[in-house]
């Protein structure tokens, strides 16, 4: 007990980083907007953030890392942008994909892909394919996602079952459910963290963040760092997560 508590308090960032790290990227097209430039420069400005967040959970020993990077919702963006947006999912994949997988991360798309295009959804696909058997950082992007799509597409999985006689309705509680959901394989998210100075989840993970801690930053996606990322997990390692039980009973389970 004196060995475990001395260790948390030498170290406690290196003690309590958080297994899954979920993160909706915001303040791109403002980042470029201040700069005088056009919104997709913000976009590739964001590309070589996300370059960063991934080297750094990889080092870290972080299991998961989820990216937004393109909700259900940014459709209603201007069909430029949106087209350019695309582009660059597409050449970043061409680009990044064979670096990641010999750097053993295992990449994912999660999201409803039948709005893409059929170059863009066979690169999706290859890229999975290439780093499905990788152990290290599992690296999921949510693009056309939304999380009222995500429980809804489990839903109505779980009524196909019923209607076929598989399944009972009185069967269905929260463990099937979830299940069903598009990271039902996966720890749910430790951390959720937003830059750009919005506090709000917009529709991501709402499943899967009932217990996660929330963590808002001014920092424009483009400039969010090391450094800002270790202001996140330093904010992360000094919370208490109780999951509905008190805090007397944390440090109790803690102390025992």
């Amino acid at each position: 007990m004196s060995s475990l508590t001395s260790q948390t308090a030498a170290s406690p960032v290196k003690q309590k980083l958080p297994r899954h790290v979920a993160i909706i990227m915001d303040g791109n097209g403002r980042w470029a907007k201040r700069r005088l430039m056009p919104r997709i420069a913000g976009h590739r400005a964001g590309v070589e953030a996300v370059r960063g967040i991934v080297k750094a959970c990889a080092r870290k020993g972080i299991e998961v890392l989820t990216l937004f990077a393109f909700s259900s919702e940014n459709w209603r963006r201007p069909r430029e942008e949106v087209g350019l947006l695309m582009d660059l999912l597409l050449s970043a994949l061409e680009r990044e994909a064979q670096k990641l997988h010999e750097n053993d991360v295992c990449l994912r798309f999660i999201g409803d892909r039948s709005a893409f295009s059929a170059k863009l959804s066979e690169k999706m696909a290859e890229a999975e394919v290439l780093t499905a058997a990788n152990t290290g950082l599992k690296l999921v992007i949510a693009v056309n996602y939304g999380g009222r799509w995500d429980i809804t597409q489990a839903a109505r999985r779980l009524a196909r079952q019923v209607a076929t006689g598989e399944l009972a309705a009185e069967a269905i509680d929260e463990a099937l459910l979830q299940g069903q959901l598009s990271l039902a394989d996966l720890p749910e998210p430790d951390l959720f963290i937003r830059t750009g100075g919005e506090q709000r989840v917009s529709n991501f993970l709402l499943w899967q963040l009932a217990y996660t801690e929330l963590y808002f930053t001014d920092t424009l996606w483009p400039d969010f760092n090391d450094q800002s990322f270790e202001a996140a997990l330093a904010s992360f390692a000094g919370r208490q997560r109780r999951f509905g039980r008190t805090g007397d009973q944390v440090e109790q389970m803690q102390g025992a």
